[in-house]
Order: C-alpha cells, then sequence, then structure tokens
C-alpha cells in the first residue's frame, strides 16, 4: 500500500470516529422526553451518522486494498453526507434562533410565548394536529410528577431553575395568579383574566397545562436548549470531515498521480 493510500486509510479512520459524536448526539436527543414525544431531527442526525460510518468503513478498505473505484465512491458520498450536514445544522441554527423566553420577576425559572419561536417551529411541530399526540405522550412521561419528589415548599419551587417543557406544562402562567399547593396542584387565580392559558389549567395529572400555549413554547424552548448543545458537537464533527475530505481528496489525486507515473516508466 502506497504513501497516499496510507494517509488515506488513515484519515477515513478519523472520519469513522468522527461518526461516533454525530450517532451519540441524536441518541442523546432521543433520550429526552420531549424529543421522545416529537419525531422530527434525532432520526436524520442518527441517520447521517451511520451513513458517515458505513462510508467511512468503506473508504477504509478501498484504500487498504488499493481499490480506486471504491474510493471514487467514498469521495462522492462523503461529499454528499457532508453537504446534507451542513443543511441539517444550518436549518436547526435557523429555526431555533428565536427565543420565545422571558424573565419572570422573583422566580428562578423563566416562562415561554408561543409567538416567540420561529413559524416553521409553530406550524410543523406544534401545530393543532401534531399537539395531539405531542401532549398525550407527554402526560405519560411522568415529566410533572417529578417536580413533586423535589420541591415542597413555594420557595423551593419559586426559587428552582425548571426546564422550559416544566414551567410550560406543569404549572399555569405566573400571571393567572393561582395559589401555590404543590408543583402540579394551584388553587384561586386572581387574575384569571390575564392571559387565555388561566382558563386551560387543571389540576387533573393528565391534563395540567397540556392544552395550554404555553406548554407548546415551553415545548419549543426545551427543543431550541437541547438542538443548539447537540450542535456544538454537529460543528466540530463537520469541520473535522471537512478537514479529512480536503486532505483524502489530495491524497487520491496522488494515488492516481503516482499510478499514471508508474504506467509511464514501464
Amino acid at each position: 500500500m502506497g504513501v497516499s493510500n496510507n494517509i488515506t486509510a488513515v484519515l477515513n479512520i478519523v472520519a469513522l470516529l468522527c461518526s461516533i459524536p454525530i450517532i451519540a448526539a441524536g441518541i442523546w436527543l432521543d433520550q429526552k422526553p420531549d424529543n421522545a414525544c416529537v419525531h422530527l431531527i434525532r432520526w436524520p442526525v442518527i441517520l447521517l451518522g451511520f451513513l458517515i460510518l458505513l462510508v467511512s468503513l468503506a473508504g477504509f478498505v478501498g484504500a487498504y486494498r488499493y481499490k480506486e473505484t471504491l474510493l471514487a465512491f467514498y469521495l462522492c458520498c462523503m461529499a454528499i453526507l457532508i453537504a446534507l450536514l451542513l443543511i441539517l445544522l444550518v436549518f436547526a441554527f435557523v429555526v431555533t434562533r428565536p427565543d420565545g423566553s422571558y424573565d419572570v420577576p422573583g422566580k428562578g425559572y423563566k416562562e415561554y410565548r408561543l409567538d416567540g419561536y420561529s413559524a416553521w417551529l409553530r406550524d410543523h411541530v406544534v401545530d393543532n394536529k401534531s399537539w395531539r399526540k405531542i401532549k398525550a405522550c407527554l402526560a405519560d412521561t411522568g415529566v410533572c410528577p417529578k417536580l413533586t419528589q423535589k420541591f415542597i415548599t413555594a420557595d423551593q419551587f419559586f426559587a428552582a431553575h425548571i426546564s422550559p417543557l416544566q414551567s410550560g406544562c406543569c404549572k399555569p402562567p405566573t400571571i393567572c395568579g393561582y395559589t401555590f399547593v404543590n408543583p402540579i396542584q394551584w388553587t384561586n387565580p386572581t387574575n384569571p383574566t390575564g392571559d387565555p392559558d388561566c382558563y386551560l389549567w387543571s389540576n387533573d395529572q393528565t391534563q395540567l397545562c397540556y392544552n395550554c400555549n404555553s406548554c407548546r413554547a415551553g415545548l419549543l424552548g426545551n427543543l431550541r436548549t437541547e438542538w443548539r448543545k447537540a450542535n456544538i458537537i454537529l460543528i466540530v464533527a463537520v469541520v473535522l470531515l471537512i478537514l479529512v475530505y480536503v486532505i483524502a481528496c489530495s491524497a487520491f489525486r496522488n494515488v492516481q498521480s503516482e499510478e499514471l507515473f508508474s504506467r509511464r516508466k514501464h
């Protein structure tokens, strides 16, 4: 195996290693309760990671066994996969850029407005048709009842940094003026006209604020936070993949040049 092929083989191992954090990012997203109810971006991430792994293996075999056709196939497929990964990154960044959160005076947590998020997320993630399934799924996750195990008093709860999903779905909006009983039980609103969600709150454990716009906004807040964390991993991986690809292209050209020189010599 020539020097250029050795380099290409090593580069494919690096590309293969880059696929691992991509797959891990997709699996990490899959483990989150909100993503478990929204089948949107986790599978594309996992699928791209596995495809990059398989293509890298093909490139390694092509370099190790000096299969020029397999190397060309690797370079073509890797270019497509890198382009798809870049498109996914840009798309995720654009649709999660708007932030619907706002501070609540005297509270450790924030609350969320649905109209503060991108129109694409509102229309494709938490639209009325999708929300019927999502809210049923959220009710089954137990994300709200867990709060009763962590916070006993009102002071503890009001000082807590709960997730956007918990803030939007597990309690009524602060403006409603409900009285705290426990994190998922509230009574006697003093300002029931302060927000349309005030009328939608229910102490029924299967309902809570799952019908509220604040719950939809909280879900988008969770997705935004998690996707942006995953994007950091994906950005590092795609930068390394681009560097590997550029060097691999150069090495492939060197292989072809060496082969042409060898033919002319003989």
